[in-house]
């Protein structure tokens, strides 16, 4: 059945039906993982966006469940070159077609994702619709004009309504959940933390008053500058407690610490992105998935640069000089991508139990991790 993809300026693109029949629209980015297409749709901070998967076959080993990173697909649409209609693995359970319309999510195939990622990287991430249901581009691109980039509701719509927690024998750890994926739990509870999770808008009194040896600010979607009274809530908890932030997480941070933040022209998605540690100089391949970054320059006094992008030179990772907290860009979980980083983790356990010697021992960290 066929189906179109309209961008914001017109660009059309014609293909196949994947999924659920309909249309929906979002911000089109793409992804240039070579596996784990599992993890990148089930991952939080998708939603809101259109995806495209830049690697040519997709679905090859079907869907299994076990490798989800939240309970169910967050982005809007799933943009492919071509479908593997004969899945084959040991874990298999679905064809990645049929999931996709249990799930109720609108795709499109049969394109050239490679012209469509070589204009998204000369224009610019843009709005885009997907539609098996309206064949009329005109009366699309309108649809496309007449609609906005969610703010909030994104974080809001993917956070979860009550607090929960995982047992453990370890330092109590909070993390405030902007979209929190499965594997950042899983490394933290594979040290034994004891971990309770809150909704994205829970106040700082509260937090504290669940006695935390750690808060970790997570991964999440949109733009952090729609959530101004969420930095106001980390800004009265930085001088409190250990805090630790992963993507969304590193942004909001940096805003509580007086930074700015910025969009980037298309983002950064996919498993094979180069980081610098500036601790060490050592360098690490990482997963990532983010289209916002802190501006160079409107870092503030006790703000330091620890890690930056070798490809473009953006910032992923900072630290505070006088309190026990730093930052980092990409993902250390690791789903999909190289599991480089995920030590540190460990790391942040250590520097919670290090007690009084928090700052020191973050600094001790920061050069031994990537």
């Amino acid at each position: 059945m066929t189906a179109l993809l309209v961008l914001e300026d017109g660009r059309l693109f014609k293909g196949k039906s994947l999924g659920e029949r309909g249309t929906v629209i979002g911000e089109v980015v793409f992804n240039t993982s070579m596996t784990g297409y599992e993890e990148i749709l089930t991952d939080p901070s998708y939603r809101g966006q259109l995806v495209t998967l830049t690697y040519p076959l997709v679905g090859n080993y079907g869907v299994n469940k076990k490798d989800n990173e939240s309970y169910r697909p967050h982005l809007s649409g799933l943009i492919i070159k071509e479908l593997c209609t004969n899945p084959n693995h040991w874990q298999l359970k679905s064809n990645l077609s049929s999931y996709l319309q249990d799930e109720g999510i609108v795709g499109i195939t049969d394109i050239d994702t490679r012209a469509l990622t070589r204009h998204i990287r000369k224009k610019g991430c843009m709005r885009g619709i997907i539609s098996s249901k309206i064949m009329d581009s005109q009366k699309l691109l309108s649809m496309i004009n007449k609609s906005k980039l969610p703010g909030e509701e994104l974080v809001k719509e993917v956070s979860i309504k009550k607090t929960s927690s995982y047992p453990g024998n370890g330092p109590r750890l909070i993390i405030m959940d902007f979209g929190v994926k499965y594997n950042i739990i899983r490394n933290l509870k594979n040290l034994d933390a004891e971990i309770i999770t809150v909704p994205y808008n829970t106040g700082a009194r509260e937090i504290l008053n669940l006695s935390p040896d750690g808060i970790l600010l997570s991964n999440g979607p949109g733009d952090p500058r729609s959530l101004p009274e969420v930095v106001k809530e980390i800004k009265k908890l930085v001088n409190n407690v250990p805090i630790f932030g992963i993507c969304l997480g590193h942004q909001l941070l940096g805003m509580a610490l007086g930074c700015s933040i910025y969009k980037l022209k298309f983002g950064h998605h996919g498993g094979n992105h180069p980081v610098k540690n500036l601790q060490n100089y050592s360098i690490k391949i990482t997963s990532q998935n983010h289209g916002y970054a802190i501006k160079k320059d409107s870092l503030v006094p006790g703000v330091e640069v620890t890690h930056i992008n070798l490809n473009d030179g953006t910032i992923e990772g900072i630290k505070h000089s006088k309190y026990a907290c730093f930052s980092l860009q990409y993902h250390p979980e690791a789903g999909p991508g190289p599991d480089d980083s995920n030590s540190i983790f460990a790391y942040f356990i250590d520097i919670i139990k290090s007690g009084g010697n928090m700052r020191c021992h973050l600094e001790k960290i920061l050069k031994a991790s990537s």
